[in-house]
């Protein structure tokens, strides 16, 4: 996804919150001038990162809120069970639920709150176009042999697990991975996350790199093969559509519009969840 000028004020906007120091402003902007064409906001703000701790030392952590969120999924987890359990279509419903978990994202929100995330929880539903992204979803599982999760943010990853596990109960066949991040940036999810959230450890495939996304050329080769090779792969949060939308193959991808530009791409209302489908 080709970066606007409204991504670019963004960015900037984000390192100026960082620092006021002038040089390393200036090798910002230069940098965003200079930038490929394929380049997404995820491999910009990566290589911010790498050129933030050289100048000044690692960037903050955010170890305190991802344990947090961790461990308010978990305390969610046998209530929401029972509710994909009852439901009518207990995979869709598993979808759907761990679609509100893109919600705790510390870097595309403002505010990440705790009562906001969770009164998401009370009205949940599927659209026309999640219905239709569904039915080809469906039809993809049954045909492949594998599927490929790649998640996104702690506390979203928990929803997933569970979502994972009804993918598994509805197609016993397939062999289930998922592909965390290789290194902290961010509350995204790593191995140690994707662990303590259920996964066993021969599902978990890590990126190999600390981009806020899936930034093909900075992927390990085992990821790059899980990628190249998965039967259907879903793409959790605005970060990984980013940084994969236009790799030339059928791809599922399931956030919440956070950001101006995604409102305004998907005609979306702030918050609103979308499941789609993109292929070439």
């Amino acid at each position: 996804m080709k970066l606007t000028a409204y991504c670019e004020d963004c960015l900037i906007r984000g390192q100026k919150k960082k620092t006021d120091d002038p040089e390393y402003l200036a090798w910002v902007q230069k940098t965003l001038d200079e930038r490929q064409e394929e380049d997404s906001a995820p491999y910009m703000v990566y290589l911010f990162n790498q050129e933030y701790a050289v100048r000044f030392g690692s960037v903050h952590s955010f170890q305190k809120e991802k344990q947090e969120y961790n461990e308010l999924a978990l305390s969610m987890e046998e209530p929401l069970r029972k509710r994909i359990e009852s439901a009518d279509d207990p995979l869709l419903e598993s979808i759907l639920l761990a679609r509100l978990g893109n919600y705790i994202d510390f870097g595309a929100m403002n505010n990440v709150d705790q009562d906001t995330f969770l009164s998401l929880f009370d009205n949940v539903s599927a659209s026309e176009n999640d219905l239709k992204t569904y039915s080809q979803f469906l039809s993809d599982l049954e045909q492949a042999e594998t599927f490929c999760l790649i998640a996104d943010n702690c506390g979203e990853i928990v929803l997933d697990r569970m979502m994972c596990d009804e993918i598994a109960k509805r197609f016993p066949h397939l062999q289930i991975n998922v592909m965390v991040r290789g290194a902290e940036v961010l509350n995204d999810a790593m191995a140690a996350d994707a662990l303590n959230a259920g996964f066993e450890k021969e599902q978990i495939v890590s990126n190999g790199n600390g981009a806020a996304g899936t930034v093909k050329k900075l992927l390990s080769k085992e990821a790059l093969d899980l990628l190249e090779t998965a039967g259907v792969i879903l793409a959790k949060g605005q970060g990984n559509y980013e940084t994969m939308s236009g790799m030339k193959r059928r791809l599922y991808y399931s956030f919440l519009c956070k950001c101006p530009l995604f409102i305004e791409r998907f005609h979306a209302q702030r918050l609103e969840g979308m499941f789609r489908m993109e292929e070439y």
